[in-house]
């Protein structure tokens, strides 16, 4: 599609250099195009900027030449191929992913249910890996969706071996949310949790974001210990019936095949 009428827009717009601080302020669009408002108008998005015309004019000209965004017709946008084409470049090279090529597959097979990979982003969990069991719900966790970092078995045991300065930044930003999750309504409470999360070596959860549905995710780690994802399996128990402690098993055995494959990768660079 054509960016002409933008184009046209900004002609009288000048150039100038951005700051750091209206870099971050112009890539802040991007984080309005979601599922339930894909499109937004020029006028809409400069209103939600709460920025000049000009400067908001120039932003999304930026954000449209990087293909970051596309014209849908005319004043009207959506988010751009460019996404796409860095989406693939992630699948072919991300060291996580491929890392977890066939691990999540034979966790399927072992345990009969659906795979998830994880990774920290912000202070959330990002799900960048799955493969799917026969007949799972089409509605579950999948990639390029994100969950609380407070919240699931994939999102706790990932915090329990987050490094303490992370910790530490994180829980004064979410004590609510921590202590709505039965972390802890103490910072040393926090602590001695997720230090019982991190003895066990896997974390298994029942209905935390559907009523009984079960889930046990393990730590991958590096050489240091802390987290770099999750790995782990959801089953629904009015399904059938399951082998709780082979679960856990595999998912373990997955996420320290995964942790072995990155330091040895790490070690080829």
């Amino acid at each position: 599609m054509s960016g002409h009428g933008l184009a046209a827009d900004v002609a009288e717009v000048t150039e100038t250099p951005d700051s750091a601080g209206s870099l971050a302020r112009m890539l802040t669009v991007l984080d309005l195009f979601t599922e339930q408002k894909p499109v937004w108008s020029t006028a809409d998005l400069i209103d939600a900027l709460e920025a000049s015309r000009s400067t908001g004019y120039r932003y999304i000209k930026t954000l449209h030449d990087a293909g970051l965004l596309t014209t849908v017709r005319n004043g009207y946008y959506s988010l751009g191929p460019r996404i796409i084409e860095m989406d693939l470049q992630i699948r072919q090279t991300d060291s996580l992913l491929l890392a977890s090529h066939g691990v999540l597959e034979d966790l399927v097979k072992n345990v009969g249910h659906s795979a998830l990979l994880l990774t920290a982003f912000r202070d959330s969990v990002l799900c960048i890996g799955e493969c799917r069991a026969p007949l799972s719900p089409a509605n579950r966790f999948s990639r390029g969706q994100r969950r609380p970092m407070f919240q699931g078995a994939g999102s706790k045991v990932m915090l329990a071996h987050l490094p303490h300065y992370r910790l530490k930044a994180i829980y004064p930003r979410h004590l609510e949310e921590i202590e709505r999750a039965g972390l802890g309504t103490t910072w040393s409470e926090f602590r001695k949790t997720l230090g019982e999360i991190k003895k066990d070596g896997y974390l298994l959860t029942r209905g935390e974001f559907n009523p009984g549905v079960y889930g046990v995710a393990a730590p991958i780690l590096t050489d240091q210990k802390t987290a770099l994802g999750s790995v782990g399996v959801a089953w629904d128990e009015h399904v059938r019936e399951i082998n709780v402690e082979q679960a856990i098993q595999a998912v373990k055995k997955a996420a320290t095949t995964i942790s072995e494959r990155l330091a040895e990768n790490q070690n080829h660079l």
